[in-house]
This record gives C-alpha cells, structure tokens and sequence, in this order.
C-alpha cells in the first residue's frame, strides 16, 4: 500500500513504524509541517498497561520509552497550602520531545520517509495514494475539510488553561489550589526528569480575567503566576514555550468527536479522532492505541481498505465511549472547582478521585460525600 500519514506525532509514527514492519513493501510518507526536532509540550504521562502494549508490538522500543522514563510516585492534592497525599499511586512521564525522538528513529530506521516542513492542503484533490491518515491534531484541518462526511462536532469548555513548564521537580503528580483574590487557580503538575515538570495552570473566565490575563503579555502572565504559586515552586522559574507573539498561549479545552471516522480514503487518528482533557492523562495512550487499532484492521483486511476502515473505526469508537465520558465528566469537574473547594482537604481530595463520576454532577458534592461514607461504613460492617 501507498500511505500518508499527516502530522508527526506518536499516532502517525507509531502506525507508520508498525505497518512498515508488517509489511516492509508499504510505502508510507510522514509529512510533518514543523522542522525537524521541533516539537510542542512538555511531559506526557501513561501508565503500566501501555507499556505492556507496546512490549507486545514493538519490543525493542518499548525498552527504549521505559529506560528513558520518569516514575512519579503517589498524588497530592494541596488546598490552599494544606496537602492531602495518596501514596499507592504510580506512574510514568516523559519528554514528549525524547518520545518522538525514539519514534521517529525507529520509523526511519524501518524506512519510513519523514518529510519535516511539509504542509498537507485537505482542500486539493488526495495524493495518488491507497490511504491519507489524519493524525494532525485537535484542529486537524484533514477532518475540518471533511467534517460534514464525518458528523464531526467540537465543543469549546469555559476553563481557561496553559501549558507550562518549570525547573523544580515534581516527584508526585501535584493538584495544587490557590485561592487568590479574583478567584481560585490550580494547578496539574508532574515531574518528566529530575530537573524538569509540567506545569498546567487552569481557572475560570472569571478569575482568568480578573487576574488581568485576558492583557497582560507573557512574561507578565509568568511573573503573576509565579507569585501565586510560590509555595508550590520553591523558588523554581516558570517556562513558556511557544508564545503567540508576546502573549500567553492561553487555551480553552476543545471536545472532539466524530460520528465517523474515514470518508473514502482519509481515516482519523489521535486528537484528530477524539479529545479527552488533560486531566484524565490519557491522550498519549488512547493515539497509540489508536495506532495499533488501525495497523491491525489493515493486516486483517489488506486487500479491502473499506472494509479494514469499517472494523477500526467501530472498534475504537467502541473503546473511546468510556474515556471520552470520563473526559467529559472530569473537565465539567475542574470548570466548577469553586463548587467543591468549600469542603475540608480531604473531602476535596475524595471528591476530586470521584470526578469522573457521572453520579456527582448530578447528587452534588454533600450529597456524594454523604453516599461515600454509608458506603464505607457497610463495607467496614460487613469486612
């Protein structure tokens, strides 16, 4: 097969490096608009059970992910200065530039063609290929061109965030809650080396502009932010690293989905395919998982794509259902922090486990604390 895969992220150059194992006659071309060795983000985090996948698939470079990768050990959440920590939790993170690094070298060695600088324009006619695969990100503009075709839907949430990072190291992953006089801000923080941290910094429209964010430049924004997370820095600077001009890239949290997902010959993968928020942690697993998924329709089916599409997409729109709801049910948390910061650290600390809950949108967060602790006391009854 001929194939172009759009966007040079882990989605694209995972299916590029597993087809072309599979079959080393594909021809198969990465096109990735930004040059080589550049790459946006700090650390991206995953767990055991992607691991164990990519032992499965790709052994050799599964190895080379989990020599380079950073344990986090346990969670705390910090209202206010008072911490609440969860020792049994673990994880990993790692450079999302040390990913793509490993990626990009494992593709090329199986002989992928990576073509750095190279705009795809959806709106030409398709190249004289068998298969396009649009791994080109949350504003892919593949699925926008074909957005009708793919009853595709993007909601915008109400939060405002940033993507930062910071010298000091963050051994645990860190949900911090400052209380400002504009509002609460917060953070989401984790370690990716032993010198190095993202740091997610979110609040509300509200806050976001009582804060003078909604004006003031980036360096500015840094300086502000500094400040109110003192106690949680150390001392430690704040990064930006890509800046809109000299203004903070400040976000909203985009929703993506897709009734489909491949029109023809175009397929979606990724954040092209599917959003889900930062807080769940899950975007790095579910693109390669996503990758994985299509590698292995094609194989199934090679000499029918139709029908190779057919079987990926019902698969992984089946296997997106539950952490697209739990996305859903986990950032409408983080928009009404305000809603949960009345209670005592702990209970925020157990409200915030329970935020994907479909369950505490709808009781209220007394009401669930309530539920909780008759639950606890029958399990304690009954051993």
């Amino acid at each position: 097969m001929k194939i172009v895969c759009v966007g040079g992220g882990p989605a694209g150059l995972y299916l590029a490096l597993l087809l072309k194992r599979r079959d080393p006659g594909h021809d198969i071309t990465l096109l990735e608009r930004n040059p080589a060795a550049v790459t946006h983000g700090w650390g991206v985090v995953f767990w055991d059970d992607l691991l164990e996948s990519l032992r499965l698939y790709t052994p050799d470079t599964a190895a080379e992910i989990t020599a380079a990768a950073y344990q986090w050990h346990g969670v705390e959440v910090s209202v206010d200065g008072t911490p609440v920590v969860e020792p049994q939790a673990t994880g990993y993170s790692l450079s999302r530039h040390t990913l793509i690094e490993i990626l990009s070298r494992a593709a090329l060695q199986e002989g992928v063609q990576i073509e750095y600088g190279r705009e795809f324009d959806p709106s030409q006619p398709p190249p004289d290929v068998d298969l396009v695969v649009a791994c080109d990100g949350a504003g892919s503009r593949i699925r926008t061109t074909h957005g009708d075709a793919l009853g595709s839907e993007t909601t915008l949430g109400s939060s405002r965030y940033v993507w930062l990072g910071t010298t000091k190291e963050f051994d645990s992953f860190t949900f911090a809650f400052v209380q400002t006089e504009s509002g609460w801000v917060w953070c989401h923080a984790y370690g990716y080396s032993g010198d190095r941290s993202t740091f997610i910094v979110e609040c509300t429209d509200e806050t976001w502009r009582g804060l003078g964010f909604d004006h003031l430049d980036a360096n500015s924004c840094l300086a502000v932010l500094k400040d109110v997370f003192a106690g949680q820095l150390d001392g430690h600077d704040l990064m930006v690293q890509a800046r809109q001009g000299n203004a903070m890239p400040w976000l909203t949290y985009p929703t993506v989905s897709n009734q489909k997902w491949h029109t023809g010959n175009v397929v979606l993968m990724g954040d092209a395919a599917h959003t889900t928020h930062f807080s769940i942690g899950s975007g790095t697993k579910l693109a390669l998982q996503d990758a994985i998924g299509l590698a292995e329709a094609l194989d199934e089916s090679p000499a029918d794509v139709e029908t190779a599409l057919g079987e990926y997409e019902m698969r992984r729109i089946a296997a997106l259902a539950a952490p697209q709801r739990d996305s859903v049910n986990s950032a409408r948390w983080f928009e009404n922090v305000p809603r949960y910061l009345q209670f005592q650290p702990q209970q925020v600390s157990d409200l915030m486990d329970a935020r994907r809950s479909r369950l505490l949108a709808y009781v209220g967060p007394a009401a669930y604390l309530r539920l909780q602790g008759l639950v606890k006391n029958v399990r304690a009854l009954t051993g």
